[in-house]
């Protein structure tokens, strides 16, 4: 069954807002400086109270972490024993419709959150280096330092992409089993990284959906950043990088007067516990903020990011009406058979290298035309800060098509996790789907819309921005960067038109 795409109403909208927006950006001069300021939670009366129990206490985390790792544990449990009826069986349903979707909307909102309480952690801790309510820690890691290949995203990349191929090309999403497997596996990676390596190397260099989270977070509107950078200035214990007596160093490396960016903070708030001047402290600001100034290109991260862009794009092409077909005649062409994954990794490889292509390309165009100093690599990192809007957004309005049309009972679920007793979802029960969705179908494709130009709006700030100040000419110059960003989201515009295959039915009803 399709999922309708986003009306022709809506997508002219869209376009004529950008279009718009790229004529002010052409004939208006980028200001000299940025003009909004952080505001510290612990300024806001209404909510300080709360923010002070959640940061200065350590229930309010544990009994998160605790409800998560429950959840985690029954999905693993039911995606070994239980129904291999997807749409019946909680681990996928939970997994892949909900948690998966649920994720990348949270990272609008809170940021790094989700690592604070990911279960693939504190399974690893719990394994290596157990505290919970003993006065005394045990430490079961080797504590070595991470070889030199794998400080970098790399890893990371490399994994999200395995992911990739084992979602979509294999189909683990419609299988329990496969899920629970999965799972298990990213906790064994976490279990033994954690095992070896001192501090979280897992977390920082080799997980795909913290990395993930992490570049997405540089669009959130939550930090934690010093209230007073003097303080830390002159510093000289360092806390917040090495930890306290009772509180764990920072478990991905960051010393706090230096931090600029989200990337790798997991917003575990070890550092809020440990700092002797309670000079660290959660902070409001600009979605926008940090990719247009605060935060710093590298090269391994530049890719990260453009495949990101790649890879959500991608998730869009393979939920397409015409995308079955043309594997099949893909695969008819070079004599592929069974699965289609030789096919299937060729199309995944083309959609990886065809916007790298396109993004190297307009890069190269505007160095040559604002005839600057600056090195190719360096204009390279710093511009491909523009790709992440324009992933996260369309990722968002994507994901919401699942998680709003396709989580209608999922409570249901609960009652028997395992699907016993059910057999496969009946058209009928799509359909009823369809008409008892969480919200309107109207109000859907208009939160979608908003999202699509909310995603051109910030890349075009940031282009702006990085461009004007990077290369320190004309905005003309920064043109073929200005056509890179309308042809992605015009495209991406274009799958969200389009009727969408359903990742699960999932409306539960006894066989």
């Amino acid at each position: 069954m399709m999922h309708p795409g986003l009306p022709e109403f809506w997508s002219y909208i869209v376009w004529a807002f950008m279009l718009m927006l790229s004529l002010w950006f052409v004939f208006k001069t980028p200001s000299k400086q940025i003009t909004t300021v952080p505001v510290n939670l612990s300024n806001i009366k209404l909510i300080k109270p709360f923010v002070d129990v959640l940061i200065n206490s350590y229930w309010p985390l544990t009994v998160l972490k605790i409800a998560v790792l429950i959840v985690f544990m029954l999905v693993i449990y039911a995606g070994l024993i239980g129904s291999p009826v997807p749409e019946r069986n909680i681990a996928t349903v939970l997994t892949w419709n909900i948690w998966w979707s649920g994720l990348i909307v949270s990272i609008f909102f809170f940021g790094s959150s989700w690592c604070a309480v990911c279960p693939w952690d504190t399974l690893a801790d719990l394994f290596v280096k157990p505290r919970l309510w003993l006065k005394y820690k045990i430490n079961n890691s080797l504590e070595l330092t991470p070889p030199e290949w794998m400080r970098s995203v790399w890893p990371a990349l490399f994994l999200f992409v395995g992911l990739s191929w084992l979602e979509l090309g294999v189909g683990i999403t419609t299988n329990p089993y496969w899920t629970a497997l999965l799972a298990l596996l990213l906790v064994v990676l976490a279990t033994v990284t954690r095992a070896i390596f001192k501090n979280k190397a897992f977390c920082h260099y080799i997980c795909p959906v913290g990395r993930t989270v992490g570049f997405y977070a540089q669009l959130a509107p939550i930090e934690l950043r010093p209230i007073n950078s003097d303080i830390c200035a002159s510093c000289t214990t360092l806390e917040c990088f090495h930890g306290s007596d009772n509180v764990e160093a920072c478990p991905t490396n960051l010393v706090m007067g230096r931090l600029s960016q989200n990337t790798y903070c997991t917003s575990c708030g070890n550092c809020v516990k440990s700092c002797p001047d309670k000079n660290i402290f959660w902070r409001i600001r600009s979605h926008s903020s940090e990719a247009m100034h605060s935060a710093r290109p590298h090269w391994d991260e530049a890719w990260f990011m453009l495949s990101l862009l790649a890879l959500t794009s991608f998730h869009g092409i393979t939920m397409m009406q015409f995308w079955e077909s043309w594997m099949k005649s893909f695969a008819q062409l070079i004599g592929d058979s069974g699965q289609l994954l030789i096919s299937f990794s060729i199309g995944l490889g083309i959609s990886m290298i065809v916007p790298a292509v396109i993004f190297t390309v307009c890069v190269y165009l505007t160095h040559c035309f604002s005839k600057t100093d600056v090195a190719f690599k360096k204009t390279f990192s710093s511009l491909v800060f523009i790709s992440l809007p324009l992933a996260f957004c369309y990722h968002l309005a994507h994901n919401l098509n699942h998680m709003i049309r396709e989580s209608v009972g999922a409570s249901q679920l609960f009652y028997n996790p395992l699907g016993s007793g059910f057999q496969s979802v009946e058209l009928s029960e799509k359909v009823f789907k369809e008409y008892n969705m969480l919200i309107s179908q109207d109000a859907l494709f208009s939160l979608q819309a908003l999202l699509m130009m909310f995603g051109f709006f910030v890349a075009i700030k940031i282009l702006r921005h990085r461009g004007h100040y990077l290369l320190s000419k004309s905005i003309w110059s920064l043109t073929p960067m200005l056509i890179f960003i309308l042809l992605i989201n015009g495209f991406n515009l274009w799958m969200l038109s389009q009727p969408m295959l359903m990742r699960l039915g999932m409306c539960v009803a006894p066989a």
